[in-house]
């Protein structure tokens, strides 16, 4: 389970933010960034996640955290 972890990303990855007016848009989240894995991956989707980065709650495919991410410790700080 992924949930509740939180990694630094090794490589820019793409995320989906949706607006307030329903559109959905690409996001880049920049090598090097921590994000926060806030659910996931989804009982109707195994493949995506709920991330929380820089103020922001973005969808993110659970395989970019687990090939692209490293998980950084609790005792660790950003």
């Amino acid at each position: 389970m992924l949930s509740g972890k939180r990694f630094k990303i090794s490589r820019e990855t793409i995320a989906i933010e949706t607006q307030a007016d329903g559109r959905r848009v690409a996001i880049h989240v920049p090598q090097g960034e921590i994000v926060k894995v806030i659910s996931g991956p989804r009982p109707d989707d195994k493949r995506m996640v709920d991330i929380l980065w820089d103020g922001r709650t973005l969808v993110i495919f659970a395989d970019d955290i687990q090939l692209r991410g490293e998980e950084v410790k609790a005792a660790e700080k950003p």
